[in-house]
């Protein structure tokens, strides 16, 4: 996982990132957005801490991971080379893990249930200095078998109120947002289309819950054009190259 990115990787990444930044400032403009109200999210995972801290060199300060496995010590190994990066968890997180992410992680953006969030709370009250900033994963087909709490459910514990409210209640926890990812099948447009009604109306009973996570790689316009705060960009940033597995 270690080594400083040569002078080719850099220049790679330097026009992956002016490629991905003119690609957000396009989908802002047809969207009659300001491009500072959209985080870029590197997702790192699979490649190596060399890569994080060359980003970190170009600017690129806000990281994405989706395995704390990889994560947890690639954190610190860019904190051991002086940069200081704001560490985003994107993936299913387990509750035994929560102890584990909260040490690095600045938002954690994959919370589901009710159970993980009060993992997280427990875990971040006596883990952390500052509050967690978390976001609910939402589950826009419905589809209780994919990751995500369910809009217009009352489950205790996979419902999107409920898991809400343990965020919102919780003193170690802050209540940033929702986060999605478009379903396998379905056309962004309809997907980010049915999220942007979700996050309305979950706005209108979380209003300091302002940020959005949505958009990858392939459909991050249309994720902005329906409101997208933050997008999460790996290989239209890293490329395909080989990674760490």
């Amino acid at each position: 996982m270690t080594g400083p990115s040569g002078p080719d990787r850099r220049a790679e990444l330097a026009a992956g990132l002016a490629a991905v930044r003119t690609r957000i400032t396009g989908a802002c403009a047809a969207a009659g957005r300001d491009p500072a109200g959209v985080t870029m999210i590197a997702v790192t995972k699979t490649y190596p801490a060399g890569d994080a801290v060359a980003l970190a060199g170009l600017g690129v300060v806000d990281l994405g991971e989706n395995r704390d496995q990889e994560a947890a010590p690639k954190a610190a190994e860019v904190a051991a080379a002086g940069v200081t990066a704001r560490w985003h968890f994107i993936g299913q997180l387990q509750r035994n893990k929560a102890r584990s992410v909260v040490r690095y992680a600045d938002v954690v953006h994959s919370v589901d249930s009710a159970r993980l969030a009060r993992a997280l709370a427990t875990a971040a009250e006596s883990g952390r200095d500052r509050p967690l900033e978390t976001l609910v994963q939402v589950s826009i087909d419905g589809d209780p078998a994919r990751g995500g709490a369910l809009p217009g459910s009352t489950d205790p514990d996979r419902g999107l109120d409920p898991v809400a409210e343990v965020l919102a209640g919780a003193e170690a926890l802050r209540l940033a947002g929702l986060m999605a990812v478009a379903p396998l099948g379905w056309e962004p447009e309809r997907a980010f289309a049915r999220l942007a009604e979700v996050a309305a109306a979950f706005r209108a009973r979380h209003p300091a819950a302002t940020a959005l996570s949505a958009g990858m790689s392939g459909d991050l316009e249309v994720a902005i054009g329906y409101g997208a705060t933050h997008v999460r960009v790996g290989s239209a940033l890293l490329g395909m190259r080989s990674t760490l597995r």
